[in-house]
């Protein structure tokens, strides 16, 4: 099973974009599948705003957790997170038109109307789960090439 096809499990079993990312590279992070999913879980629907979409959110964790500055003076450390946060974030927008949860949908789900039109529309069950497993995939080949550097 591909890092897209778990994640996407995930998403269809009832947890939001974020966590689903997430849990799928927990192990990866060094965190707990629980772990994962109570991290993840205020950050779906862009915030719940419609900003940047909760798969990408839930990657730039994983990112953070592999990859991070965990101390002040670590400069290298931050100039890898921040490279590896544009080239994840570049290539999702390339592959789905952006990494903004409102711009993928089509439609302001930061306000009750949007939110009902993204319902009515099947917009979340339709379009987040390929986001989801895009997230996913693009995820694994910026960890995949990072590693070979």
């Amino acid at each position: 099973m591909t890092r897209g096809e778990k994640a996407t499990g995930y998403f269809r079993g009832g947890y939001i974009c974020s966590q689903a990312v997430l849990a799928a590279f927990s192990g990866d992070c060094g965190i707990s599948e629980e772990q994962a999913l109570r991290l993840g879980s205020c950050f779906g629907s862009g915030m719940r705003k419609g900003e940047v979409c909760g798969a990408c959110s839930g990657a730039l964790m994983v990112l953070g957790l592999m990859y991070g500055q965990d101390k002040a003076d670590d400069a290298q450390a931050r100039a890898r997170t921040n490279a590896l946060t544009e080239k994840f974030l570049e290539s999702f927008s390339k592959e789905c038109g952006s990494y903004i949860c409102n711009e993928l949908l089509g439609c302001d789900i930061s306000t009750p109307q949007g939110a009902e039109y993204a319902r009515s529309k099947k917009l979340f069950s339709d379009i987040c789960p390929k986001l989801v497993g895009a997230s996913a995939a693009i995820l694994e080949q910026v960890i995949t090439k990072a590693e070979d550097e």
